[in-house]
């Protein structure tokens, strides 16, 4: 392993002891940022598969206020109950084909085809050059070999799991990229990927994307997400792929989590600095846009009014800039 990714292992374990502490001293804290994360992960996990509606449907899609209206909300509402039981349950869920399956079932729960069964045709990975010509970029396992790979990948990481030489946190980007690889079934291999990797990594006890989107992380840099994976799946077939770039940048993603997690919860807690500088602070160290109401819902303390003025300000000197219109609106450092 190169020696950076090494530091990047070292500064995500140090981050993560600073989070357990101050999620023990502060539930009420985390309790606000995971509602608020829970909302961008469903928003990130979909729009990288070009599922989207509007913010407005997605938070009350997420809070549960309003049914789905289209297939785009139904494949949003089935995300947002396959979080909700990953984010409630990840200890009671056992890495197993079952396990994977139901998660699939709850995932496409919503849509008239449903889930929760492997692939029963052959299925190609396609990619479209800048002339708008497509070819194939990958061939995944044939649906014939589906359920023996994926049982042998379970079985391949609990054995690589109860090594002690075997450093946990990356092991996990390995199962993933096999898992995306082998493509196991028709439709949701992507957000079943996500999954999976926020099961694995709250299971392994790294659960900073519970509280900062990393489904939006991805979302975000998803141009080097996806060439990070081309370079380790080529080859994979023949066992002579490189799992190091995709390592590399889930590793990296996780570490983003970890950081503006740190910032977040710095801004919030801090009684040495003013409201406007908190304000200020809160939109400018965020790495995803922030509306007035999730401004609000970070900084309780703080009134409406008083992030108005703050915010209006902000925006006349450039600081920031605005996203949508209306009650809509959000805002990210410019």
């Amino acid at each position: 392993m190169p020696i950076n990714l090494l530091g990047i292992t070292n500064s995500i374990a140090e981050l993560k002891t600073l989070e357990q502490v101050r999620k023990r001293d502060f539930p009420n804290i985390f309790t606000k940022l995971e509602s608020i994360a829970k909302v961008q992960s469903v928003k990130g996990s979909n729009a990288i598969e070009d599922i989207v509606t509007t913010d407005k449907r997605i938070e009350e899609i997420v809070n549960q206020s309003s049914a789905p209206l289209n297939h785009n909300e139904q494949e949003i509402a089935g995300y947002r109950d396959a979080l909700n039981a990953i984010h409630n349950g990840f200890e009671n869920i056992t890495l197993d084909a079952q396990s994977i399956l139901n998660l699939h079932a709850v995932l496409l729960s919503y849509t008239e085809t449903g889930g929760g069964n492997y692939k029963t045709s052959d299925n190609v990975i396609l990619e479209i050059d800048s002339e708008g010509n497509r070819k194939i970029r990958f061939t995944p396992t044939k649906a014939v070999e589906t359920q023996s790979a994926m049982q042998q990948l379970i079985y391949a990481f609990i054995d690589a799991n109860s090594d002690s030489g075997i450093n946990k946190l990356l092991l996990i980007p390995c199962f993933i990229l096999d898992f995306l690889c082998i493509h196991p079934f028709s439709d949701g291999n992507g957000r079943m990927s996500r999954l999976l990797s926020l099961l694995l990594l709250y299971k392994a006890g790294f659960d900073a994307g519970k509280y900062i989107s990393f489904e939006e992380q991805i979302n975000k840099n998803k141009n080097s997400y996806y060439e990070a994976l081309r370079k380790s799946s080529e080859n994979w077939e023949s066992n002579t792929n490189d799992y190091l770039p995709f390592i590399e940048n889930f590793i990296f993603s996780l570490l983003i989590c970890y950081k503006e997690l740190d910032k977040r919860f710095a801004v919030i807690n801090s009684k040495k600095v003013s409201k406007r500088e908190r304000i200020e602070q809160t939109i400018l160290n965020s790495l995803l846009p922030l509306g007035k109401q999730e401004i609000n819902y970070i900084l309780p303390d703080i009134s409406a009014t008083t992030i108005e003025i703050v915010v209006s300000r902000m925006l006349k000197q450039g600081q920031i800039k605005k996203i949508g219109t209306f009650k809509n609106a959000k805002y990210i450092k410019n």
